[in-house]
């Protein structure tokens, strides 16, 4: 299953080198295998003059130390006379330690760059997320930019550019696989199915029974099942119980622990002065489309995006947009909208002053009729939003209205 590794550049990058320069310290979370240790990894071996420290709590002989004794890192840098910048990866599996981080960095005796994969535990178990003195990052799965696949710069919502070469993995790909960077250095999909099998089976095995829930196993392995058939919707936990063989309540606990782990984006409905009632369920997404098409065990061949290709290519623009707000390191809330008389809008940003409303379809035309939603929302939220727009598989950009543009997905 060994692909030839190509390092890509992430949008993270210029974030982490500036901070690592003015020695000041960041906190990066992000599930696994989106490339938190590659991304430090790569930043660090461009850094001159500045003792750095490793600290891999994967190694359990190096967590082993550090559970049984977190002020042994205090220990250790108050004996160097210059300022250290350490490199604490999977910092969740000892949240103990951030009490010592914490200390070290009010003493100036050392910067840090952190990286885990659960806010949960390390809330659980009391660990200190170091308010105001650590800068706090979520790395994804690869963005459109970062795959070279942006065809313009020209965006009229979320503006960002190519930091890569074009890819030779695409789009239609990265619906049926997703987009972690190991999926897209594979040679063959057959690698890929491999890898997102083995994936699924340790995020099971490891990060669940790390959250405390092993004699839950059985139950969870069928909740999670569902929840992935069920990703992009808002789904019935009376009916995912029934289906499961586990209580609402449990069900419920269930979500909270995959969006504690970063495994699934919540996404809130739109419910600022609306005047029709609405539903006030979240949707939920899966962080992944390969992994959720693995955990939901759909076939992972180009077949299924014939079967799926609506719910695919909604879920992957979804990602997208959520994932650059955060690149972009915009305060922008991302939500959907829908009315107990049926008008829907996939998705709804909110920017804080203005709210710009976008509908997903797959098809590659579209006309006045795919944008009923929009006018309906447009009409509704007329002080807050003055523009909507279509994302598409077409070729380029049309105006569908004064106040409606339909996008290709590689001009978004």
């Amino acid at each position: 299953m060994q692909g030839k590794t190509k390092i890509l550049f992430r949008n993270l990058r210029d974030y982490i080198n500036a901070l690592i320069s003015r020695k000041q310290s960041a906190l990066i979370f992000g599930p696994r295998q989106v490339g938190k240790t590659t991304l430090v990894k790569n930043s660090l071996k461009s850094i001159n003059n500045i003792d750095i420290v490793d600290c891999f709590f994967q190694n359990p002989e190096i967590r082993l130390n550090y559970e049984k004794d977190p002020a042994l890192l205090i220990r250790q840098l108050k004996a160097s006379k210059t300022h250290k910048l350490v490199f604490i990866d999977e910092a969740q599996k000892v949240p103990q330690i951030f009490d010592a981080v914490q200390y070290l960095i009010d003493e100036n005796i050392a910067s840090f760059i952190i990286t885990g994969s659960s806010a949960r535990k390390l809330k659980r178990k009391g660990g200190n997320l170091l308010p105001g003195r650590v800068k706090s990052f979520r790395l994804t799965p690869l963005l459109f930019n970062e795959m070279g696949w942006l065809k313009s710069e020209k965006s009229q919502i979320l503006k960002i550019k190519n930091i890569n070469p074009l890819q030779k993995y695409s789009f239609k790909k990265s619906m049926v696989f997703g987009s972690l960077p190991y999926i897209v250095n594979l040679k063959t999909d057959k690698d890929r199915v491999d890898f997102l099998r083995a994936y699924s089976h340790i995020y099971l095995e490891e990060e669940i029974r790390a959250e405390a829930l092993s004699r839950k196993m059985g139950a969870f392995s069928r909740f999670i099942e569902l929840a992935a058939q069920e990703s992009g919707t808002s789904p019935n936990f009376s009916k995912l119980s029934m289906e499961s063989g586990v209580s609402a309540p449990a069900v419920k606990e269930f979500y909270n622990i995959l969006e504690d782990t970063l495994v699934i984006e919540r996404v809130d409905p739109y419910l600022k002065n609306a005047r029709k009632r609405i539903f006030s369920s979240p949707k939920y997404y899966f962080f992944d489309l390969g992994v959720r098409n693995s955990i939901a065990r759909f076939p992972l061949a180009q077949e299924l995006v014939n079967s799926q290709k609506g719910i695919l290519f909604e879920h992957a623009i979804m990602l997208e947009i959520i994932n650059r707000i955060r690149a972009l390191n915009l305060d922008y809330k991302v939500c959907y909208w829908r009315t107990s008389s049926g008008a829907e809008v996939d998705c709804v940003i909110d920017t804080g002053g203005e709210v710009i409303p976008v509908e997903i379809k797959s098809s590659s035309k579209v006309s006045k009729r795919d944008a009923k939603g929009l006018f309906s929302f447009l009409k509704d939220y007329s002080n807050v939003a003055k523009k909507g727009f279509i994302i598409t598989q077409g070729d380029k950009p049309e105006v569908i209205a004064d106040n409606v543009t339909a996008i290709p997905w590689d001009y978004l």
